[in-house]
C-alpha cells in the first residue's frame, strides 16, 4: 500500500535582488497596467512549460522557463519549482545567451568538495528543501546581464502509485506574473488502456477553464493540455497580476480486464498487480491512541471526530478495541469485540468521553495492543480468515516507562514477530518521526505524518480508508527459477483495495519465448494464485507504438523502485549491512543520474565573471516542516583563533598576538565529567566525559584517557546534544532525534545548524559567531587496548560573552604570556623555558600536538608550550574546580 500524490509541483519564477517571494515593482500600483505585459522589476518571463510524459505509471517531467532582462542593469533571477518528495531530480540545465551550464549528479562527499569554495565566498546556490506536506522546493538563482536571456530546465522522474483507485497528478501552479506562453502538457501512455481521465483547476472558473483546457483519451493514449491566454491569466479584465495560483489536478486509471499486467523492454520487466471484485478480508483492528497532556485541545477533538467517523465505517465482521496511553494504559474492553451495532454504539460513547492526561508511555500502550491481537488469534476469538492491524497515533516522544527508542523498537519487533503490520501516525512535528517510521517499516507497515491543521481529522480518516479494505493477505509474487535477477520487493503482508503492487527486475535470458508470473495470496474465503503469461514476440509488437514511450523507461522504473526500497531498508540497518545497502543505492543513483539522499546535483554557473558551483540535495522526512534541510559543506577552518581538546586529552590554546600556542593535559579517571565551556549570557555550555582504554588500569601512570562523550546545550533554545563515537542525539525540548556517524545529514533551524559528515566530523553552529567541530577518531574494532574517542574544536567564538568560562572558555578573551630562559630539558629535542602568565612563573616545555580537523588519520602538527601539572598556574584555580556531576 502506498500514498500516491503524483507529480506535485509549484512553479514560480521570481525576479529582483532578494528573490525569496513574490516581488512586485514598487512603481507599479496593484491591478493597473503601467509596465509592458509580463514584465516584473525589469524581468520578462515570456515562456513557462511543464511537460509530463507518463509511460506505464513512470512519469518523466520537464519544467522549462525562459526569461529576458529588459532592464538596463544586471538583475538576479530565481527559479523555484516544488516537486514531490517521492520524485528524484535527474537533470538541471541553465542556459544564458545560448551557453548551457549542465548539472552533474555526484556522490555527496565529492560534491561537497566542489561546493566549499563557493560557499566560503557566501554566494547563492541551488537548494532542495522540504516544503509543506508532499513537496520539496528546488531553488536556483543567477545574475543576468542587461538584455540577456536565460533558460532554466529541470527534469525529475517518479513512479506513480495508485491511491484509492486512481493515479493523481497534482500540480500547484504559481507563476506570480503574466506569462506570454504558459502551458501544461501531459501525455499518458498505458498499455492496459486508459479507463478514465479528468482534469480540474481550483483557481479558474469552469467557463474559462473550458476554453483553455483540452483533455482526451482513446485506447492506450491520453492527453491533457492547459494553455491560458494572457487575458485568461489576468485576475480581472484590466489587471496585470495573474490568477494562476492554485491546484491543477489530473486523475486517471487504467483498464483492469486482467488483475495483472507484465511489460518487458530491453531485458527489464515490470509487473503490475491490482485485482478487483474480491470480497474484503475481515480485519481485527486495535487503535492505540496517545492521550497525554500534549494532545489537549484541537488535536484531541480532531482525533475523536476521526475515530467516530471510522466507527461508522466498520464492517459487521470486523473486530476492534481501543487502547489509550498516557502515563498509564487504559483499555476500552479486555479483549477484541465484534463490530456489532450495539458494540459500535458503546464504542462511540467511549470515544466521546476520552480526555487528555499525563505523560507518554508508548512502549506499554503498543505492547498491550500487540498482546491483545496475539491472544485473540491464539484463543480463536477472531475468524480464522481474518487479518490483524495495529494503528498507533502519537504527538510526542516516550517520556515515562521504557523511553529508549531502540529498546521500544526491539520490544515491539519481538512481540509482533512478523505476524501483522504496525502503522504509526505522527501528529505534528514535536516527535521523533525517524523512530516512528523505522519501527513501522520493520513491522511491515508504514508511518504517516498528520499535519496540525484544520483538516487533521480528514487526514486521519483518509489513512484509515486506505487500509480499511484488505482483499488479500500474505501476497507473494513468484517467477520461474533461474530466469530473473535483481528483483524488487515481491512479498507483501496485504493488498488493499484501490492500491497496486509493483514488482520489477531483470531477465537473465533476453531471448526467452515466454515469461510466466504467479501471484499467490489468502483471500476472505480461500487462497488465490493469479498467473500472467507473456508471449515475448507479441510484447515486442505491442511496444512498437513509440509515440509516447521514452525507450528505457522500464529500466529506469526498475532503478527508481530499487533505490527507493534500498533506502527504506537502510533506515533499519546497522554497521556493515547499512554500508552495503548505502553502496548499492549510491551506485544506482550515480548510474541513472538520480538525486537521492546519497547524491547531489552540481551545477557550475557564471557569477561576477567567475564560475560558481551550486548544489541541489534531497532532504528527508525527519527534517520536514519543523526543520528545512539545506546542504552545508564540510568544515573549512577559518582564520579565527582556535581552541581545542583532542587525544589524551590535550588542550591547545592558540594565542594570535604571539603567533604561538599553549597546551596542557588533564589527568583524571574515566567517568569524570569536565566543564569545557560555560557562558551565562548566551546560555551555551559544553561538557565532556572521560573514557579510558579497554581494560585499562586506572592506577597506571602510563594510562591514556580521552573524551568519549560530549554534552552541548543552549539553555535559551531549550536545546541539548549528546555526542558519542556511536551516535548523536539531539533534543529540542522533549523532542528527540538520533543519528549515527554513518549518516551524512544537515539539520537547520532558527539560530542553529548541525552537519554530520559521515565517519569524519560534525559542525555545530549557533548563529553567526559560534562554531564548534567534533572530530570522530575510530580505532580498529579488534584492537586490544584502543577504542573510539572524540576531539572537540572551537573554531569561532567571537559572539560568546566576556563572562565565558571553563577549561577552554576562559581563554576566549585575549591574554598575554612571556617566555624567557629557553634551555635544554630532560629530553634534548624538547627545550624547557620560563613562562610568565596570569602573574605566575611556570616551567614549560616546548613540544607539539596534532590538529585533526583536516585529516583525522594523520593530523597537522601544532607547536606549543606545554604547561605541566594539569595546567596549574595557567588555568584559573585548579583542574578539580572544573569537575561536574553529569553531562548536562
Amino acid at each position: 500500500m502506498a500514498s500516491a500524490w503524483w507529480p506535485c509541483l509549484i512553479l514560480a519564477l521570481l525576479s529582483g535582488l532578494a528573490a525569496s517571494g513574490f516581488l512586485r515593482s514598487p512603481s507599479r500600483p496593484l491591478g493597473k497596467r503601467s509596465l509592458p505585459e509580463g514584465v516584473s522589476n525589469g524581468i520578462e518571463v515570456y515562456s513557462t512549460k511543464i511537460s509530463c510524459k507518463v509511460t506505464s505509471r513512470f512519469a518523466h517531467n520537464v519544467v522549462t522557463t525562459r526569461a529576458v532582462n529588459r532592464a538596463d542593469t544586471a538583475k538576479e533571477v530565481s527559479f523555484d519549482v516544488e516537486l514531490p518528495k517521492t520524485a528524484f531530480i535527474t537533470n538541471f540545465t541553465l542556459t544564458i545567451d545560448g551557453v548551457t551550464y549542465p548539472g552533474n549528479v555526484k556522490e555527496k562527499e565529492v560534491a561537497k568538495k566542489q561546493y566549499e569554495k563557493a560557499v566560503s565566498q557566501g554566494k547563492t546556490a541551488g537548494l532542495v528543501k522540504a516544503s509543506g506536506r508532499k513537496l520539496e522546493k528546488f531553488t536556483v538563482s543567477v545574475n543576468v546581464a542587461a538584455g540577456s536571456k536565460v533558460t532554466f530546465e529541470l527534469t525529475y522522474e517518479e513512479l506513480l502509485k495508485r491511491h484509492k483507485g486512481k493515479y493523481e497528478m497534482y500540480l500547484k501552479v504559481q507563476p506570480k506574473q503574466l506569462v506570454k506562453h504558459f502551458e501544461i502538457e501531459a501525455d499518458i501512455y498505458e498499455p492496459q488502456g486508459i479507463s478514465t481521465l479528468d482534469a480540474e483547476a481550483s483557481f479558474i472558473t469552469n467557463d474559462l477553464l473550458g476554453s483553455a483546457l483540452t483533455k482526451s483519451f482513446s485506447g492506450k493514449k491520453g492527453r491533457v493540455s492547459f494553455k491560458p491566454s494572457l487575458d485568461q491569466q489576468r485576475s480581472c479584465p484590466t489587471c496585470t497580476d495573474s490568477l494562476l495560483n492554485g491546484d491543477f489536478i489530473i486523475t486517471y486509471d487504467v483498464n483492469r480486464e486482467s488483475p495483472a499486467n507484465v511489460q518487458i523492454v530491453n531485458g527489464y520487466f515490470v509487473h503490475f498487480f491490482a485485482p478487483q471484485g474480491l470480497p474484503v478480508v475481515p480485519k481485527n483492528v486495535v487503535f492505540v491512541i496517545d492521550v497525554s497532556g500534549s494532545m489537549h485541545g484541537r488535536k484531541m477533538e480532531q482525533t475523536k471526530d476521526a475515530l467516530l467517523k471510522i466507527l461508522g465505517d466498520m464492517k459487521g465482521e470486523d473486530y476492534l478495541n481501543f487502547i489509550l496511553f498516557s502515563g498509564d494504559v487504559i483499555t476500552w474492553k479486555d479483549d477484541l469485540v465484534q463490530a456489532t451495532p450495539e458494540n459500535i454504539e458503546e464504542a462511540r460513547i467511549f470515544v466521546k468521553n476520552i480526555h487528555d492526561r499525563g505523560l507518554t508511555n508508548i512502549n506499554d500502550g503498543l505492547l498491550r495492543g500487540i498482546s491483545m491481537l496475539n491472544r485473540a488469534r491464539e484463543e480463536h476469538r477472531v475468524p480464522e480468515r481474518s487479518t490483524s492491524i495495529i494503528i498507533m497515533l502519537t504527538d510526542g516522544d516516550a517520556n515515562v516507562g521504557e523511553s529508549r527508542p531502540e529498546k521500544i523498537q526491539e520490544n515491539v519487533r519481538n512481540a509482533i514477530g512478523g505476524k501483522f503490520p504496525l502503522y504509526n501516525l505522527g501528529f505534528g512535528n514535536n516527535l521523533n518521526y525517524n523512530f516512528l517510521e523505522s519501527m513501522a517499516l520493520e513491522n511491515h507497515g508504514l508511518a504517516r505524518r498528520i499535519y496540525e491543521d484544520s483538516d487533521a481529522n480528514l487526514q486521519l480518516q483518509g489513512f484509515y480508508e486506505e487500509v480499511a479494505n484488505p482483499l488479500l493477505t500474505g501476497v507473494e509474487v513468484e517467477y520461474p527459477e533461474n530466469a530473473i535477477q535483481d528483483l524488487t520487493q515481491n512479498a507483501y503482508q496485504h493488498f488493499y483495495d484501490g492500491s497496486e503492487i509493483v514488482v520489477a527486475g531483470r531477465l537473465l535470458d533476453e531471448d526467452m519465448n515466454n515469461f510466466k508470473a504467479d501471484v499467490k495470496g489468502h483471500g476472505a474465503t480461500n487462497d488465490l494464485t493469479f498467473t500472467e503469461e507473456v508471449d515475448m514476440k507479441e510484447m515486442e509488437k505491442a511496444l512498437k507504438e513509440q509515440d509516447y514511450i521514452f525507450g528505457n523507461y522500464i529500466e529506469r522504473l526498475w532503478a527508481y523502485l530499487t533505490i527507493e526500497q534500498l533506502l527504506e531498508k537502510r533506515k533499519n540497518a546497522h554497521g556493515e549491512e547499512k554500508e552495503k545497502l548505502t553502496a548499492q543505492a549510491l551506485d544506482l543513483s550515480l548510474k541513472y543520474h538520480f538525486v537521492t539522499p546519497l547524491t547531489s546535483m552540481v551545477v557550475t554557473k557564471p557569477e561576477d565573471n567567475e564560475d560558481q558551483t551550486a548544489i541541489a540535495d534531497k532532504p528527508g522526512e525527519d527534517t520536514e516542516a519543523a526543520r528545512s534541510m539545506a546542504y552545508l559543506t564540510s568544515y573549512q577552518p577559518p582564520q579565527n583563533p582556535y581552541y581545542y581538546v583532542d587525544g589524551d586529552p590535550h588542550f591547545i590554546i592558540q594565542v594570535p598576538q604571539k603567533d604561538d600556542a599553549i597546551c596542557f593535559n588533564i589527568d583524571e579517571d574515566p567517568g569524570t565529567v569536565l566543564r569545557l565551556i560555560q557562558d551565562p549570557i548566551t546560555g551555551l555550555t559544553v561538557n565532556g566525559q572521560i573514557i579510558g582504554e579497554k581494560g585499562g588500569d586506572s592506577n597506571s601512570k602510563t594510562r591514556k584517557t580521552y573524551f568519549g562523550k560530549l554534552g552541548i546545550a543552549n539553555a535559551h533554545m531549550d536545546f541539548r546534544m549528546e555526542v558519542t563515537p556511536e551516535k548523536i542525539a539531539l533534543w529540542n525540548g522533549a523532542a528527540q532525534s538520533t543519528f549515527t556517524w554513518l549518516d551524512t545529514v544537515t539539520i537547520t533551524q532558527d539560530g542553529l545548524s548541525v552537519t554530520i559528515n559521515r565517519k569524519k566530523n560534525m559542525v555545530i553552529s549557533f548563529g553567526d559567531g559560534v562554531t564548534f567541530v567534533v572530530v570522530l577518531h575510530q580505532a580498529w574494532k579488534k584492537h586490544p587496548v584502543h577504542q573510539d574517542f572524540l576531539g572537540f574544536y572551537v573554531v569561532d567564538s567571537h559572539r560568546m560573552s566576556a563572562q565565558t568560562h571553563g577549561l577552554l572558555g576562559q581563554f576566549f578573551q585575549p591574554f598575554d604570556f612571556k617566555v624567557s630562559d629557553i634551555h635544554p630539558g630532560s629530553d634534548p629535542t624538547k627545550p624547557d623555558a620560563m613562562m610568565v602568565v596570569k602573574n605566575h612563573r611556570l616551567t614549560v616545555t616546548r613540544g607539539s600536538q596534532k590538529d585533526y580537523r583536516k585529516d583525522v588519520n594523520i593530523g597537522t602538527k601544532v607547536a606549543c608550550w606545554f604547561v605541566h601539572n594539569n595546567g596549574q598556574g595557567l588555568i584559573d584555580g585548579v583542574h578539580s574546580d572544573y569537575i561536574i556531576p553529569d553531562l548536562f
